[in-house]
Formats: C-alpha cells, structure tokens, sequence
C-alpha cells in the first residue's frame, strides 16, 4: 500500500473527533495528508468542512466516485484504548475514523498507480446530522464534478474481519427525527380544572402514536416510531404547562414515510383540541434510503467473492444519508465487517484495524478493474 501506515492514520483521526460541520481539525489533517502526495494528478476542494479530491486518469471517459463520512458523535468515550478520544464528550462511535482511513489508502494508491477513468474521493461532513450528502450533492463543485457512478462502505461490528455484506436494492431506510412540543397551562396541583396538563396530554400522545404503524402501514411493508425522550414538569406538585416528545421514524418505502408523518400530525391535531393546547412539530434531520444499483452491486458482489467472504443482508433500519446520492446517480454501498463486540454508536465500539487493509485491497483491485 505504498509504505502507507493506516494503523496510525486511523489512530490519528480517532482521537480527534468532531460533529456535523465542525470538522476543522478533521479537514485540517485530511489536507495535511493530501499535500503530502504528488501533486500532478490530484485537485483538491474544499466544501465546508468536506473535501473533494479528484485524481486525474490518464485518458478519462468517465469519472468515478467514493465517498466517506468524516465525522463524529456526542458520546464520551469509554474503551480505554491509549489513542481514545481527545475531545472530551465526544468519539468515533459510527467508524467513520475507518473509513477515512480506506479513503486515504485507495487515493493514496492511485496517486502513484494512476488508471484511465477519473476518480473522485469525497471527504463528506455531517452524515450523523444535520446531513451532510445532500447539499454537498447539490455544490457547485459536484454539479461540475459530476461522478457517473458512486459507492460506499460502512463498517459493521457484527460480521468478522475479511466479510463484507449488501444487497441488490434497498439497504437502508428513509429515517427521520421527530420532536413534537406540547404548550398549554400550568398550574398548582390543588387545581387541576385551572389548567391544561401537558403531562397527561403527551403521555396520550404517545399511546397513540403506537397505533401508527401497527393500524395504518401494510402488514407486508414496515415502519418504525420510536418516542425515545418526553420531557415535562419541574416538581411533583406543579402541573406542567408544557412537554417535549423527542423520537425517531423509520420506514421501508418513501410513502410510508410519508404517511406516518401525515398521521402522527392528525393525532397531534388531535391532541390539541382535546387538551386546549398548542402543538407544533419538527422533523429535524431526514434522510432518504440507501437504494443499491442491482446492476452495479451484483457486478460487485460477484467480483468480491474470488477475495472476500460476501454475505447477501437483509436490509436494514439504519439511516444514512448517501441515499441521497444514490437517489441521483447510480451506486451501492456496502457493509465491512470489522468484528466489534460492540455495535455502532456504542461508547466501547473498538473495531479491529485489520479489517482497513482488507477493505483497501479489495476496492483497489475493484478500481482497477472498472476504470483501467
């Protein structure tokens, strides 16, 4: 891998996590790294705090495309490894320090391998939130550099080093945030007939919202509703004037999505003519669905299989937002098994570092054989 150290790449850019669009120590070493490569083939933008690096084949007809997410969570590291986290608060919980590092390596290699097709490495902001795909999508710089394909990988803590999983089609689902605020009239608990208790109004609210799924989506198809924080009141005997539901929706089809969001704003009408109160929702961040190309991921998957283990997934309630870039250019993403005893998003996730070679290999010898 042309003397390339991924061990302490991803040592590197582990300790230095970052969320959404606050990246500038991340993008600050990506372009360190960047400009110490050959300079003849490679342009290098900026975009926020993303990157786009273009590596010029030598007598392109097309341009290909890689992208990977560079970002951290809001979590406290807890696996005790000497290069943890130097950001306290927060980690690498999702590998995103991995697949900077595969990033890296495939660019490095073709920086002093070139191969006929272009490439375009994009170094993506933001995925675990606000989102960052889609207005990189829309920039000035991938409107005019415009990759005629594109893929991805993501790490996955369950399935072992050397294995790799996808699926022709849907991979991931549409996901989005859900915070609802309730607002009516507090008041003491001596009084209730004073008031307009926002406690029993979300508690309603969120009995309710069971019945989204279970009496409004097709038995065959899925979807999910999750409250996963309410919030009200300040002491036992004061009646709360108003309450925050904060959750999830996850749906295997774009209308679904779409239905829920119009039922969940029904019974929260609902709601607000039943307790006198005001009600307003926010959908937050949401992201469309990982549709892989069939063409294109089953040409993978059978080229994978002479040097990897390759697994045929079920999709996944997972979210993330590529889907919008495959939903306007042809591509696949793929899971990469780095056997962690810990899943995603978890504060002890320590993914094994051998799986980073293996995946470097494999996409090398992939562009090697779709762009020479």
């Amino acid at each position: 891998m042309d003397q390339f150290d991924y061990i302490a790449i991803r040592r590197a850019l582990h300790k230095i996590p970052e969320v959404g669009f606050q990246e500038y120590k991340t993008q600050q070493y990506l372009l360190n790294f960047l400009a110490s490569l050959p300079s003849q083939r490679i342009n290098v933008k900026t975009w926020k705090t993303g990157i786009f690096v273009k590596v010029n084949g030598t007598d392109p007809t097309r341009m290909i495309g890689y992208r990977c997410d560079i970002d951290g969570l809001p979590i406290t590291e807890a696996t005790n490894l000497e290069f943890s986290s130097t950001h306290d608060g927060f980690m690498h919980a999702c590998g995103h320090d991995f697949h900077m590092t595969i990033a890296l390596g495939i660019l490095t290699h073709f920086v002093h391998h070139p191969v006929k097709e272009d490439l375009l490495f994009i170094f993506q902001p933001a995925e675990e939130g606000p989102g960052g795909a889609e207005p990189m999508l829309k920039s000035d710089i991938m409107q005019n550099w415009r990759p005629d394909f594109v893929f991805a990988l993501h790490i996955a803590p369950e399935y072992p080093v050397g294995t790799i999983a996808l699926r022709e089609g849907l991979l991931f689902a549409n996901t989005s945030e859900l915070f609802i605020d309730l607002e009516g009239k507090g008041g003491h608990a001596a009084y209730p007939h004073r008031t307009n208790d926002m406690v029993v109004a979300a508690s309603y609210l969120v009995t309710q919202l069971q019945s989204v799924v279970a009496r409004n989506i097709d038995p065959l198809d899925s979807g999910v509703v999750t409250v996963g924080k309410l919030t009200s009141g300040t002491v036992q005997n004061i009646i709360a004037e108003k309450a925050r539901l904060e959750g999830t929706i996850r749906t295997l089809t774009p209308t679904s999505m779409v239905l829920i969001k119009r039922r969940i704003e029904e019974l929260t009408k609902g709601i607000e003519v039943g307790f006198s109160c005001k009600a307003t929702i926010d959908y937050g961040s949401s992201y469309y669905q990982v549709y892989n190309d069939e063409e294109l991921s089953r040409h993978f998957m059978n080229f994978a299989n002479d040097l990897v283990n390759v697994i045929e997934c079920s999709e996944s309630m997972t979210g993330e937002d590529f889907g919008y870039m495959l939903k306007e250019i042809p591509g696949f993403m793929f899971w990469l098994g780095v056997n962690s005893p810990q899943g995603l998003h978890h504060a002890q996730l320590n993914p094994d570092e051998e799986a980073i070679p293996v995946a470097i290999n494999l996409l090398v010898r992939y562009f090697n054989t779709i762009a020479s």
